[in-house]
């Protein structure tokens, strides 16, 4: 087995491990709104949940080429608020034009042509076809290094109905995309069932 020593390896060599490695990553497709009220719609994978009691779940997002913040960190720091959006595999290629950088005053929902719904209890809009959203409020931020690390409360769940079964969603119709390293994504595959839950 081959040994790699993090402290021995540059960024782009640790950022090339971590990313291939750390698989498949769900992608949170997290929507704010400035302060302005301008939407802002981008895809984060690396994003999960944190807690059941009380529903808290955490999107990492890092700088823009390692230097500058990006609207989602600046829009959450200034409202408190976030929804993330589930992104099925039948919207890739939106969620990849909205992962592209837009200037603060242009709205990534344009960009991707993609049609809002109101949220209910915050004020980012979700993604009107996206099948699950989960509205947050901001419970606690932290700086880890470069990176600011979201914890978000979650007030709200909007599910497709269609794809509940006793109470909770059924991934293989929700067909979530996943990513994984370089420009590599991934779908379910085979779903594996075991004898304990």
């Amino acid at each position: 087995m081959r040994i790699f020593d993090a402290a021995k390896l540059d960024k782009r060599q640790n950022h090339a491990l971590q990313l291939s490695v750390i698989v498949p990553r769900p992608i949170g497709w997290v929507s704010t709104v400035s302060a302005d009220g301008i939407p802002n719609l981008a895809p984060f994978s690396f994003y999960n949940g944190v807690s059941s009691n009380p529903p808290i779940l955490m999107v990492s997002v890092g700088l823009h080429h390692g230097t500058e913040k990006k609207d989602t960190t600046r829009n959450i720091q200034e409202t408190g608020e976030f929804a993330v959006n589930v992104v099925p595999e039948s919207m890739m290629n939106e969620m990849l034009i909205t992962s592209n950088r837009a200037e603060p005053e242009v709205s990534e929902f344009d960009l991707a042509k993609l049609e809002t719904a109101p949220c209910v209890k915050i004020r980012p809009p979700r993604v009107a076809l996206s099948p699950v959203c989960m509205e947050c409020v901001l419970e606690q931020h932290h700086v880890v290094h470069s990176t600011d690390l979201f914890l978000g409360r979650i007030l709200l769940y909007h599910v497709q109905e269609d794809l509940l079964t006793d109470g909770a969603v059924d991934p293989e119709k929700l067909k979530p995309l996943g990513r994984l390293g370089g420009k590599l994504y991934t779908t379910l595959g085979t779903v594996l069932t075991s004898e304990k839950s």
